[in-house]
């Protein structure tokens, strides 16, 4: 075997081992030789223009694929940058390798340029965090990366990899690469504890099942199919599970959206919630009634009881618990309930259905969203970003696609700025077919430079700007807190985003009327550039989500 560097060890392990054949990432002078394997193994590599957009979009190529997500960080700015990324990925439970330089270890604590103690700052934020020291190693550490990645509860990791071992040469014979490992590691519940399952989900009367993202990386659709099919219970599947069964399907209560499921938790009498965890969108589980029966199920058993006890806990993938429970229970036909469900939650948002139906004059967002769907239909991906714009996004689309509908803003980080990439990573991941991205005003303006990065890439991706000219949420709370006549740092006033990405190279429609959505929106999915449509809604318009974060955050 010939000589290799240290470098070109990540490229060819990447491709051969893990098969990777795409990345993200921006080039610096630690990494040169890790570039230069891209090249050498043919990755193909997407250069953003922040390493926090690139973290992003490993962690929503995960999402997207349900495989591990690469980026690569050059050290010191390189890394800052891309820690929201890795803090938002740890909180969504995405798992994400990184590939980070270092500053030259001849030159620690030396003042050597960029010199950071990076793996302390990171630790917290990672399942797994380390610096490889020797050449031969290399393939080694990535192994126990991607390992650490995926096993057991997933999440982002951290490789440091410095240049002294990056540019200097190895036999290859002596820097062997590991076989990818495939085994399986599945916890089975104890039989007593499906047992005890089933018989509350076989009595229950009035039964929901709510599913998050463990349901999405559990790739369980058979199971969770055959799991509402025979318990015939209503079900919403909320985060990155939302999709694994699709948002029409007849048991689903999203054509309710929110309502229907607060409706749902209200009356339900045994509420089975998988892959989720009882966070404060759902009031750290005081939303549930005290005498309501919990089924949790989860790949971490410290989960099973937090926040509220569960009467019966099934610890492990989710696919693997309905596998076992499925045989014990009894098919049931709880149309009654289902039926008496949504009439309660459609008398409660009968308002709301009818401004979707309702041209009006400024465009209220709602009405944005049904518009939008009218347009792109149910087989499209919708990534959306925003405060108020996530709630009118999330209850406003639907899509048939696992992932096909979500909102990274909604997330335990409530990390604003992630659809722009989560949308390239979109269509990246699917290029054939249709990615709407759609856009708070605000939170554009965190990754808005990309659209440079989709043109270069040609990555045709159509976002659309809810621009109610303000931090909608922030400016809204205010409002109810402190008065409209003392507002502070939360109004934006009318920008033409749509001029910059037309300077980009991208295509550009501005709308202030409500006849010309559907049209703005034909022409950009026909210019098959990166586009953006830009329509200005009605600033006054207040989601229940503000609601609900001014009453999180209420001292009382």
């Amino acid at each position: 075997m010939g000589m290799i560097n240290g470098g070109h060890l990540v490229g060819k392990y990447l491709k051969e081992v893990e098969k990777v054949e795409i990345v993200f990432g921006i080039s610096g002078g630690h990494l040169e030789s890790i570039l230069d394997s891209f090249t050498e193994y043919r990755i193909r590599t997407i250069d953003v223009r922040h390493e926090q957009a690139a973290a992003m979009m490993a962690h929503a190529w995960s999402v997207y694929t349900g495989k591990p997500g690469v980026c690569f960080l050059t050290t010191g700015p390189g890394f800052t940058n891309g820690l929201t990324g890795i803090a938002n990925a740890c909180l969504d439970n995405a798992p994400m390798v990184v590939i980070c330089g270092k500053h030259p270890l001849r030159d620690d604590l030396r003042g050597a340029l960029q010199e950071m103690n990076q793996l302390d700052v990171v630790k917290p934020i990672t399942k797994w965090a380390a610096t490889c020291y020797d050449i031969k190693r290399i393939p080694e550490y990535l192994a126990i990366a991607f390992r650490q990645a995926v096993e057991g509860r997933p999440g982002p990791v951290m490789l440091e990899l410095p240049p002294d071992i990056l540019n200097i040469k190895v036999d290859e014979s002596l820097a062997p690469m590991p076989s990818r490992s495939t085994r399986k590691y599945t916890v089975h519940p104890d039989d007593a504890d499906l047992s005890a399952a089933a018989d509350l989900i076989n009595n229950a009367a009035k039964p929901l099942f709510i599913g998050g993202t463990g349901v999405g990386f559990s790739s369980c659709e058979d199971c969770l199919g055959q799991f509402i099919d025979k318990t015939g219970m209503p079900f919403i599947l909320l985060n990155n599970g939302r999709g694994t069964l699709p948002d029409n399907h007849p048991l689903s209560v999203w054509d309710c959206g929110n309502v229907g499921l607060m409706v749902a938790i209200a009356q339900a009498d045994v509420i089975v919630i998988a892959g989720i965890r009882l966070n404060w969108l759902l009031q750290s589980g005081a939303v549930i009634p005290p005498a309501t029966k919990v089924v949790r199920i989860d790949i971490d058993p410290h989960e099973i009881d937090r926040n509220r006890q569960a009467d019966a806990g099934l610890v492990g993938d989710i696919g693997s618990v309905l596998g076992q429970l499925n045989p014990l229970l009894v098919k049931k036909d709880r149309g009654e309930w289902v039926t008496l469900l949504r009439a309660a939650s459609r008398s409660m948002i009968d308002g709301e259905l009818k401004i979707r139906q309702t041209a009006s004059d400024p465009i209220h967002p709602i009405r944005l969203a049904e518009q939008i769907q009218s347009c792109v239909g149910d087989d499209a991906f919708y990534v959306i970003d925003g405060g108020d714009t996530s709630y009118f996004g999330l209850v406003g689309f639907m899509s048939r696609h696992q992932a096909g509908v979500i909102s990274q803003s909604s997330g335990l980080l409530g990390c604003l700025g992630t659809g722009i990439p989560f949308a390239m990573a979109a269509k990246l991941a699917h290029p054939d077919k249709k990615v709407l991205l759609f856009n708070g005003d605000g939170s554009f303006g965190f990754n808005a430079m990309e659209f440079d990065t989709m043109v270069r890439h040609n990555i045709p991706v159509v976002c659309v700007v809810n621009n109610d000219c303000a931090w909608g949420m922030i400016k809204h709370t205010q409002e109810m807190s402190i008065g409209c006549d003392r507002l502070q740092c939360s109004e934006l006033g009318t920008r033409h985003y749509e001029k910059m990405v037309e300077g980009l190279g991208g295509h550009g429609e501005f709308v202030a009327k409500d006849e010309d959505i559907i049209p703005a929106l034909n022409r950009a999915f026909q210019s098959g550039k990166p586009a953006c449509v830009n329509v200005m809604t009605d600033p006054t318009v207040t989601s229940p989500a503000s609601v609900l974060f001014y009453q999180s955050l209420k001292m009382e």
